[in-house]
């Protein structure tokens, strides 16, 4: 078997889970919490999503890479595991409790000062979250992407379990007269108990990982700790740069649109809605991510490693190409997953889809300075993200003819900026020969063929029926993928 389809079979299994996952979310709860909320209660809930992914950075500090790192070494695993385990219980321990101790300048900074329960629970979601980063991290590096899957997916479904309970079973077994339910459920507690669901269903995940933590000889290795901490130490800024490129765009859309607060927090919930359609791209990105980062250090020290791993690139563009090309054309179907008053965004989607794919890119050319203990690299190139993504949005997010459209492109800028930067600094440090001209080309016909068809959409029949506007899309669809095996398929067979 060879090395590129054994990590497209990693791949799938992770991205499976992430799939189900997603799925679950996209089937299940984005049509239902975007018809359950408001505009301006989605957007809540977007923007405390935010900060529940800006404070896991804060929490992990990136140790579950530094073990990918140092976990990977002839015995080292389990004196890996158990020094970042002991870091990360007792680090989590601190910062909870300063955050619960500043709680309240905190959540009226944030502007949630009537609800500062809201920041208390996705704390608690955040420090669970935390305690299983390294057991998932050693699953990935021990090659079990079964378990992992498995544990993944069992985490969202009991996620759904408890909203609908807290959401619909309890409201309705209130307002038939069961007095009890009141204990449990408060009308005006809605956004609360979506993340009290969260926190519950994190809970449960943390204890069917916690054998992982009971298997293990316990001991913290000062010496070790230390290096792990210097090589993590620029990925925290890496890490903090990819949720500031990823998810800042909601609170600053909060604060930057040109509304009130009420009106701004209903346009982010409209373009959080409509990224979310965007969700199999970054998913793909994100399954590759947990395939790929444990197999480029497992393989690291082959003869043919950078070989591999400009295959490993070229196979992501074609099939991310074929994603970003297949989404983008069907979008008038793809859009009933959103609630009637969420559907006002959708022309950010394909903006969005292409920039994912970029930073898919990013993951393949950024692996360079993982290996070669450059981490410093990646802090500077990501930094560099961030300022393109803080400019564009405050520069055009207030105009009124923007708005959230500057949000998108800032996405798709930024992951255009970092996955060239990468490449190009890889080349002097860590060389590996991408097929970048085949890469490239891919890319730049699915990213025509799209406006093609847009464009027809518009101007040549805009009055045709929904069937036949799918019709031709997909005929479009149809001859992309021909192209790409007919031009692309020698190297597709040699590398599947």
């Amino acid at each position: 078997m060879s090395m590129i389809k054994k990590l497209a079979g990693e791949t799938a299994i992770y991205g499976t889970s992430s799939i189900l996952s997603r799925l679950l979310n996209y089937m299940i709860l984005t049509p239902y919490l975007t018809r359950t909320f408001a505009e301006a209660e989605y957007g809540v809930v977007s923007i405390l999503y935010t900060y529940a992914a800006i404070l896991i950075i804060l929490f992990t500090y990136r140790m579950e890479t530094a073990f990918f790192r140092f976990g990977s070494r002839d015995g080292q695993l389990d004196k890996a595991f158990s020094t970042a385990s002991f870091s990360l219980i007792f680090s989590t321990i601190a910062f909870s409790l300063l955050i619960w101790i500043g709680i309240n300048p905190i959540s009226e900074w944030l502007h949630f000062s009537a609800h500062p329960e809201y920041i208390l629970t996705v704390l608690g979601m955040i420090g669970l979250d935390t305690l299983v980063a390294i057991p998932f991290a050693r699953l990935r590096l021990e090659n079990r992407p079964m378990l992992f899957a498995a544990t993944k997916t069992l985490q969202i479904i009991f996620n759904i379990i408890f909203i609908f309970l807290f959401l619909k079973v309890l409201p309705g077994l209130y307002e038939n007269g069961h007095a009890w339910a009141g204990w449990f459920y408060r009308a005006e507690n809605r956004i609360g108990d979506l993340f009290l669901a969260n926190l519950l269903a994190n809970g449960i995940i943390l204890l069917i990982l916690s054998p992982v933590y009971l298997r293990i000889r316990w001991v913290f290795d000062p010496v070790l700790w230390k290096t792990m901490l210097k090589y993590a130490g620029p990925l925290i800024i890496v890490g903090f740069a990819a949720v500031v490129n990823q998810l800042i765009a909601l609170p600053l859309l909060e604060h930057l649109l040109p509304g009130d607060l009420q009106q701004n927090r209903a346009q982010t919930g409209i373009f959080s809605a409509a990224s979310k359609l965007a969700v199999l791209m970054n998913l793909f990105t994100q399954a590759f991510n947990y395939a790929a980062e444990p197999f480029f250090f497992r393989h690291a020290q082959e003869s043919d490693s950078r070989e591999i791993y400009a295959q490993v690139g070229y196979a992501f563009s074609l099939v991310g190409s074929v994603v970003f090309l297949g989404i983008s054309l069907f979008l008038e179907i793809v859009k009933y997953f959103l609630g009637p008053d969420l559907r006002g965004g959708l022309g950010v989607v394909p903006i969005l889809l292409m920039a994912y794919l970029f930073l898919g890119l990013y993951y393949n050319f950024s692996i360079w300075y993982k290996l070669a203990d450059r981490t410093r690299y990646g802090a500077y190139i990501s930094l560099g993200g961030v300022v393109i993504t803080l400019l564009i949005n405050f520069i055009f997010v207030p105009m009124p003819a923007v708005g959230y459209y500057a949000a998108a492109w800032a996405a798709f800028f930024c992951y255009f900026f970092m996955a060239t930067a990468s490449y190009l600094s890889g080349r002097s440090f860590y060389p590996i020969n991408y097929p970048l001209r085949r890469m490239g080309r891919s890319i730049a016909l699915a990213g025509a063929l799209y406006i093609l068809a847009s464009g027809l959409s518009s101007n040549i029949y805009p009055n045709a029926s929904l069937f036949f506007k799918l019709s031709i899309n997909g005929l479009v669809l149809l001859t992309y993928i021909g192209y790409l095996w007919k031009y692309e398929g020698k190297m597709i067979r040699q590398l599947f």
